[in-house]
């Protein structure tokens, strides 16, 4: 393990892999011994634009010798600019936090707010978080049941089934419905065509909220900025985080400005959201996606990874996604092994279950790296079925 004992300082909530990461740069990482790996998960989705990229460090070090924190009592211009830029991206207006649960937490109480407390709609196998009402929210009972009671109010439905959410709309008392525009935690899911947009004519003709959650599809994951982009869907609200601020806690809640005028002074805060340092990272990292033309780039990661996934898993029942975010639907239960292997030969990816891979990989990934590390991962898979 690299000299790595059991932290006794740490709380055992993670299931960490025997390995220290030291340093990283665009889609390389680096082990405290030297040894270098292919990342393939960028931190969750996290490190979208690379590892310490050079622009996002000198936003960060540059704003940290000038102010880290006041606090949101008082504006701050990296806070102000930040908010403007993604005013103009989405038409939205910002509540900034530190988290996608954070995120989630803010649009479960500004539906609340704006709507009262009727009920909410979510997917099976969907997952927003691990607080109390992100939790409620999200659909996967073996994760809720050590905390209940949840939040109440919250109905969940197959994901992709637009028939069930209108089942539920029929019942009446519903106020809006959350869904991820690609399942994430549950295997990248892809829902069939049409269904978000069929969700948001519901949600429109009974006058509840369409609320996106696109904390790991947003950002140019998928192809789009924001996944739903596909849909052609206008949400109500929209939840982002993970590649917000290239690796700094960051998430907000978007929201169009007849549904934030909700919030009242005092409704909602957050001590650190949209502090100065990470606001300055997070306008950093849409400069990179723009001038890099990444959200182009991850379209093309998404083709060369589907072609040369194809040769190294023949086996696989499915390779699906969209972009740069890719699930391996494994025909057996050794999705873990694949992973511990791919780490001891210097690729980095995770599983979501026993049988499906997950792929997100920096969007600054090169072909060169997509090549070695699909070559890598097509030997571990043959040694894997040839029992060697």
């Amino acid at each position: 393990m690299n000299g790595l004992g059991v932290p006794v300082g740490l709380m055992e909530t993670y299931k960490r892999m025997p390995v220290e990461f030291v340093s990283g740069t665009g889609a390389e990482l680096f082990d405290d011994s030297g040894k270098s790996y292919i990342d393939l998960v960028a931190g969750l989705g996290v490190a979208t634009v690379g590892h310490s990229h050079p622009h996002v460090v000198d936003a960060i070090a540059t704003q940290a010798h000038r102010l880290l924190h006041v606090s949101n009592l008082y504006y701050t211009r990296p806070a102000l600019e930040l908010a403007e830029r993604l005013h103009v991206l989405t038409g939205m207006q910002a509540f900034f936090c530190n988290s996608g649960a954070e995120a989630i937490e803010c649009a479960f109480k500004l539906a609340r707010r704006v709507k009262g407390s009727g009920r909410v709609i979510a997917a099976n196998g969907g997952f927003h978080g691990r607080t109390f009402g992100a939790l409620s929210l999200t659909g996967q009972p073996p994760k809720q049941a050590p905390f209940a009671p949840l939040v109440p109010g919250v109905v969940h439905v197959p994901f992709g089934d637009p028939a069930a959410v209108e089942a539920i709309f029929a019942e009446g008392d519903v106020i809006a419905v959350l869904l991820e525009p690609i399942q994430g935690e549950n295997g990248v899911i892809v829902p069939p065509s049409g269904y978000l947009k069929a969700v948001e004519k519901m949600c429109r003709a009974n006058e509840a909220f369409l609320i996106v959650d696109e904390v790991q599809t947003g950002y140019g994951r998928t192809g789009t900025f924001f996944a739903h982009e596909y849909d052609g869907v206008t949400p109500d609200i929209v939840c982002i985080a993970k590649a917000m601020a290239g690796g700094l806690p960051m998430g907000a809640c978007l929201a169009r400005p007849p549904v934030a005028a909700g919030f009242e002074l005092g409704d909602h805060g957050s001590t650190f959201g949209g502090g100065p340092v990470q606001s300055a990272a997070a306008l950093a990292v849409l400069d990179v996606i723009e001038k890099e033309g990444l959200i182009e780039r991850s379209l093309a990661i998404g083709e060369r990874l589907g072609e040369k996934l194809t040769l190294a898993f023949p086996e696989a029942i499915e390779i699906r996604g969209r972009g740069a975010m890719i699930g391996i639907q494994l025909p057996s239960e050794h999705a873990a092994e694949v992973v511990a292997r791919a780490l001891d030969k210097g690729v980095v990816l995770n599983n979501t279950s026993a049988d499906v891979l997950r792929l997100l990989p920096p969007l600054a990934i090169t072909d060169e790296q997509i090549d070695r590390a699909t070559q890598t991962l097509g030997e571990v898979w043959t040694s894997i079925t040839s029992g060697s």
